[in-house]
This record gives structure tokens, sequence and C-alpha cells, in this order.
């Protein structure tokens, strides 16, 4: 069996919260229990071993269990947890699998702004130590697992986090890089085989600076080495929210914004959406935009991405403009949410050009994203559910062994978030 493993976050009738296991190959979910993981389980992270997954249940309130869960993915148990001071939206792991590092942007820290970082145990599940970052939100960790960048709200500045000195007596654990000029909104970062260059996502306007962009930054010396502006060459519509780095080529999704709104257009596409997104294609290599005209995509805040098979690019976001079908639907009517669809290859995939965009007829957020290793298909969760996409038409899976609508799982109840293969 080639597992996946759903979170579920609701209780109600003969359902009941927490992780669902499923057989990818044949998307069949087997007779077992769900893995307990709180009361709203939602995000989850794999460890780079596979041997663990790490769930976070939370909702942001003050009735919020806030539990760090951590999965024992061989029984299929939850074997420790440990609650956080507050929500958290990020969390890495150490390259050896033994050490996760939670950003807590609303942690209480006495005497200083909100805002820590949690160094919790795999072994374990016990916090080892904490970072004071101010409102650390979003978390990237190097190849090495020697540093670590924090990326705060409403901060030009990254936190560079050293992890073997946090909790050591007059030794430095956090410093700063960037400010105003140098990053934009930071929210990112990807790294360099070698470590010394970290390629910096910022955010701009969208996050509510000036403009969205990728800064190439040397950090043996740090400094700045080159910048480009994440929209095409002489365009004002710049957005980055969420990447994906393959090879030399990142794929930068956002929402452009001008005056505090969106202001994207949605040229070339037949929606009664009234403002879209963006797709930037850029070369690391060279830090230049290659794409020539604007790839349009949905709008709303932007922070799931996946490389499926076939080339297939999926781009998740929430709260965007959705358009929702009378019921019943009339033929023709539009139904559209939270996900994009992007063709890279050269060739037309179903009705999909080369370099085109579907935006696929469902509502809702677009959640968890999870190509499926083993086979053509994509697991996304939008608007609570599973969809199973077929990466060689960009549609959901036709196929008569699921049930009557294509692409979903018979009798499958529940308000899912994440999705993860957890098998190699």
């Amino acid at each position: 069996m080639y597992r996946a493993f759903i979170s579920n976050s609701v209780s109600a009738g003969t359902t009941s919260a927490g992780v669902y296991i499923f057989d990818a190959q044949d998307d069949t979910r087997p007779a077992r229990p769900p893995i307990s993981a709180g009361n709203n389980p939602g995000m989850m992270v794999v460890t780079p071993n596979m041997a663990q997954t790490l769930v976070f249940s939370g909702i942001g309130t003050q009735f919020s269990d806030n539990q760090f869960s951590i999965i024992n993915n061989a029984s299929e148990m939850n074997a420790a947890h440990v609650t956080l001071p507050g929500m958290t939206e990020s969390f890495v792991v150490s390259p050896d699998s033994s050490t996760a590092y939670v950003a807590v942007p609303t942690a209480p820290v006495v005497g200083q702004s909100p805002g820590l970082l949690e160094v919790v145990s795999l072994s374990n599940g016990s916090v080892t130590g904490q970072a004071e970052v101010p409102s650390v939100h979003y978390l990237s960790i190097n190849n090495s697992g020697n540093r670590i960048l924090g990326f705060s709200d409403n901060s030009d500045s990254v936190a560079v986090i050293t992890p073997s000195n946090i909790g050591i007596p007059n030794t430095v654990a956090v410093t700063y890089i960037g400010g105003t000029g140098v990053f934009d909104r930071p929210v990112a970062a990807f790294f360099s085989g070698d470590d010394s260059t970290a390629y910096v996502v910022s955010c701009g306007a969208e996050c509510g600076g000036t403009q969205a962009g990728v800064q190439q930054f040397n950090l043996n010396t740090n400094t700045l080495v080159a910048s480009v502006p994440a929209c095409i060459p002489g365009s004002a519509q710049c957005a980055g929210s969420v990447a994906l780095v393959n090879g030399s080529t990142m794929y930068l999704a956002g929402t452009p914004y001008s005056g505090g709104v969106p202001s994207q257009s949605c040229t070339g596409q037949t929606t009664a959406a009234t403002t879209c997104g963006l797709l930037t294609i850029i070369n690391l290599s060279t830090m230049t935009v290659t794409n020539t005209a604007p790839i349009i995509i949905t709008d709303g805040y932007h922070n799931r991405i996946a490389l499926g098979a076939n080339g297939q690019l999926f781009i998740g976001a929430r709260t965007c403009t959705e358009i929702v079908a009378p019921v019943p639907p009339p033929p023709g009517a539009e139904l559209r949410g939270c996900l994009s669809i992007y063709n890279t290859l050269s060739t037309a995939v179903g009705s999909v050009p080369a370099g085109g965009v579907v935006i696929p007829p469902d509502n809702g957020d677009a959640t968890g994203i999870q190509p499926i290793a083993t086979r053509t298909v994509v697991y996304v969760i939008q608007g609570g559910s599973l969809g199973i996409y077929d990466a060689t038409t960009d549609a959901l899976l036709d196929d008569p062994n699921l049930s009557l609508d294509p692409g979903r799982i018979t009798n499958l109840v529940g308000q899912f978030i994440d999705v993860k293969t957890v098998d190699f």
C-alpha cells in the first residue's frame, strides 16, 4: 500500500476529527480508525526520512488546543504531542529528522513583543529550546540544517537563526539581515546547494510592502547580489507569496495589489471574477523573468504549490474570488474557486495549451496539494473535500471505481485540510 494521510478537522455524528489513512494506489480508505491528532488537525509536514508526520491542530481562537502532534508512520499512531503557546502556519524539520522548528508569531514573551521559534525534539515531543523572534510567521531551513531564516509580518528584515546556539549562554542565536531597500516583506527563501546563497521571496504590496520580487543574497558576506521584480518587464503588476523551485527555475505565484486592493485584471479568461493573480517564472541563474506575457491565475493569498506528474503545476490559494453556480446550475454556469493548474510543458495537456492555465470548476480554498509519485494523479483538498486530478488531462480523474462523481471517493465525509504521502 502507498499511503496518504489526510487531516480532518471536524467531528460530527460518526465522523471523528483526526488523520485518515488512504491507499493512494487505488484511492480507497482501509478499514482503520483515524489517528488522533488534536481537536482540529490541519497542516501537516512529513520528516525527511519519512518516519514521522507532524500535525498542527488549532483554529486561531482562545479555544484552540494548539496541539502539535508527532505521528509514527510505521505504527500509524500518535507517538507524542506538545501544546504550543499559540497558532502556527509554519514548521520545518532538520535534515536528520531529529528536530522540528515551529514559528509561533503570537507566543507571549515577558517584557518583549510576542513571537517565538519553538524547538521540539521528535524523539519524545519535548520542547528543548526557544528563540525570541518577534512576530515570526514563516520559516525556511537550509540544506545542512545549520541555519534557519525567519520571516516576520510587516518586516523587511530576515532573522538568521543558528539552531546550535539556541539556549547556549553567551552565544548569539538570532541575528538580522536585510531591511528596507534590500527585502520587501519577505516570506520565504530557497538555498543554493552549498548554502552560500539564499533566494528570498519578497511578497511586496500584497503583504503591506511595495514591490514583490526575488533577492539573491550572499549569506557568507551578508550582501545583496541581485534582485528581480516578480512581474514581466515594464509591468507594474508584481506579486509573489508562494514559490516552487525546479532546478534553476522558480515558479512564483501571488496577487498584485495597488492602493491596498487587488489590481490584476483577468485578461484572457472568461470569468465573472473582476480580479486575478499572477504566476511569474524566474531563471535563478540569470535572475530574469522568462515569461513575456502575464500568466493569469486565481486571486487570493497563495500558499500552496506543487509540481505534479506530466509537468503540471498546481497552485492553491485561500480567500480568492469565488464564483458559485446557482442550484441547479444552468448549462454553461461558471464555477470557480482557489485552485489553478499551469501546464509547464511545450505541448498541450488535455484542453490546456502549452503554457496555459485551467481553473477547475470547484469552489473553496485549496489547502492541501500532494502529487502521487507512483501515478499521474494529484490529490487536492479544496473546500474541505478531496479531489483526485488526472495530470494527463488537468481534470478530475474519471475512474468508474471511484463513484458516479469523477475524482471523488464514495462516502468520504469530513472537513479535510491537508494531504501528504508517507511512503517512499
